[in-house]
């Protein structure tokens, strides 16, 4: 009897109708017959006592959501079923299981999370994480559940709400426990909003009986990708995956594809395509067969840069690319630890200046002279934060995106190179060096760089907070960062601030993007010892709090609705407050 309650004799709820147990139980009497609910409605927690039972259902008075008294599912499944209880009579008095009848509770977490994903259904999603992970079920499992859905539910192929979602799982380590709370609830959000609408994906599946060489497959999916035949490649990735290809060699592949035209689609497809290989290491490699093929129909409508005026007018860009691609192609690129050192600030200025030519032919020298490609990628992209860091509020505010743009696209060729060493991936280092220099008059004129101050300032992370609840707080928001990293605030403490500046607006795609990169560029430069190496991390710093404030203060709706689960789990009552 542990788990039963005492909830007063049969005569009293034949008097009364309605019983509370402890407050959080509520007992009905209605029809002849007793019932049990948890008094909380699902929906926002108002007390379910106080609302109207008729014909079997009961109605709370807050918003009108509407439950069967018997089973406590709901009619409006925005508002969630409400947890039923089991009951028994006997000798004249009423008892209650304060248990639910739940045999497998995370199991019914999980199914409450695909609902929310397959309705849209922003506070069932955030009530699902918040229950999964005081359950201790495993960030990575959830994420896995978003990726399923994501990647079945949306026929046009991986998206915004995808590499949003792999954004929020990459950067789990760096928030703290509320963060990390709201970082998957509104990357699973923004993957039900973007197949919201969508018809399923059905793959095609692959080559039958297919039993050649996997390069071959290779070539295959490269003429696929220049003819814009998205369900050819399908069925080679979906191949090459059956035949078990590497996973380093399937991002050789696709990635060499995605490359072989210029920064794609203003640099998404290439950051797309590396959020996708990413996300692999959350959900397994098992995963790839449903991931993967979802990168294809990015091909058919994707803009090619080299088309474009501004890459061949006033300066033909487009040649000296080709001449440099056909160098580096006749060369043995060398990508491990032992390649040869070279001025990093150099190859930074390089970048930076007003000479693309001289750029190019830079690049070409180092690799070479045997430097390793990864470093070459790691200066371009800090190059490209250098851009957001000098970026003048005088610009229009649309042309954020556009170093954005640049950037995410930098640090997606760094980490495609790490993962695997395939040379012609390289040329995408040289459409995101031509992108900073196309970008340079967004640095006209250029904002200063902060610089840090004699006086000690305050290091409550708090001021920061209350500095972005303004407009237009980009410039002293970096120059708050630059003071604190100076006088030895915690960094630990900076970037969980930093991710709650993201987490607490109604962040739209592009600031995902800028908090992540900036974080996983970061740790790459915190492995190394060196003047350069710290003024990189400061840049990587400074450029996502001035991005991050340029997009703040937002009305806050969405991370409200997280707020309000984690709130509704611990039992507060939400409908008290003034």
């Amino acid at each position: 009897m542990d788990n039963w309650i005492h909830a007063g004799s049969l005569d009293q709820l034949k008097e009364k109708k309605t019983k509370l147990i402890k407050g959080a139980i509520v007992v009905f009497l209605h029809e002849e017959n007793v019932y049990a609910l948890d008094n909380r409605c699902p929906h926002m927690g108002f007390p379910l006592h106080m609302g109207s039972l008729c014909d079997g259902i009961l109605t709370c008075h807050w918003h009108h959501a509407r439950f069967d008294v018997c089973s406590g599912g709901t009619l409006d499944p925005w508002a969630d079923d409400v947890p039923s209880y089991e009951i028994k009579i006997e000798d004249g008095d009423v008892w209650v299981n304060h248990v639910p009848g739940i045999e497998n509770q995370v199991e019914q977490y999980k199914q409450q999370l695909r609902k929310g994903l397959e309705q849209n259904l922003g506070l069932v999603i955030a009530k699902a994480v918040v229950s999964l992970l005081n359950a201790n079920v495993r960030e990575q499992e959830i994420v896995q559940i978003g990726m399923e859905f994501g990647t079945k539910y949306r026929s046009s192929g991986w998206g915004p709400g995808l590499t949003i979602l792999t954004c929020m799982a990459n950067v789990l380590p760096k928030l703290d426990s509320q963060g990390r709370i709201q970082a998957l609830f509104q990357g699973l959000s923004h993957v039900a909003r973007d197949c919201a609408g969508h018809p399923p994906q059905h793959l095609i599946g692959p080559l039958s009986g297919f039993d050649g060489n996997l390069e071959r497959l290779k070539d295959w999916y490269r003429n696929c990708i220049e003819v814009r035949d998205t369900q050819g490649s399908e069925r080679i990735i979906l191949t090459a995956i059956e035949k078990q290809m590497s996973i380093s060699d399937l991002n050789g592949m696709m990635m060499t594809a995605a490359t072989d035209h210029f920064y794609m689609d203003v640099g998404h497809t290439l950051d797309f395509h590396n959020k996708a290989f990413e996300s692999l290491t959350h959900t397994g490699n098992d995963m790839a067969k449903q991931i993967l093929p979802s990168l294809t129909p990015l091909f058919a409508n994707a803009a090619r840069s080299e088309e474009q005026h501004r890459w061949q007018s006033p300066i033909d860009l487009v040649m000296p690319l080709h001449e440099a691609f056909s160098t580096i192609e006749g060369i043995s690129l060398d990508f491990s630890d032992n390649a040869k050192a070279f001025d990093e600030k150099q190859l930074f200025d390089h970048l930076l200046s007003d000479n693309p030519l001289t750029m190019i032919e830079e690049i070409t020298t180092l690799l070479k002279d045997g430097v390793n490609p990864i470093k070459v990628a790691q200066v371009t992209t800090l190059a490209a934060a250098e851009r957001i860091v000098r970026f003048h509020i005088q610009n229009d505010f649309s042309d954020w995106n556009t170093v954005l743009h640049t950037f995410t696209h930098a640090h997606a060729v760094h980490e495609s190179l790490r993962r695997s060493n395939e040379d012609l991936i390289v040329r995408a280092i040289y459409h995101g060096a031509v992108s900073i220099y196309l970008d340079r008059f967004l640095n006209i004129p250029s904002t200063k760089r902060p610089v840090a101050k004699e006086e000690t300032p305050s290091l409550d992370c708090q001021d920061l907070l209350e500095l972005l609840n303004k407009q237009q707080q980009v410039n002293q928001s970096a120059d708050w960062v630059v003071q604190y990293l100076h006088h030895g605030g915690d960094k630990q403490q900076l970037f969980h601030t930093l991710g709650l500046v993201l987490l607490r607006e109604d962040a739209k795609f592009h600031s995902y993007q800028m908090f992540e990169a900036a974080c996983a560029e970061y740790d790459r430069w915190e492995k190394e010892s060196s003047a350069f190496a710290e003024h990189a991390k400061e840049t990587m710093l400074i450029a996502m709090t001035r991005y991050l404030a340029a997009h703040a203060p937002t009305a806050r709706e969405l991370p409200h609705i997280g707020t309000i689960a984690w709130r509704l789990n611990r039992g507060e009552k939400l409908f008290e407050e003034a």
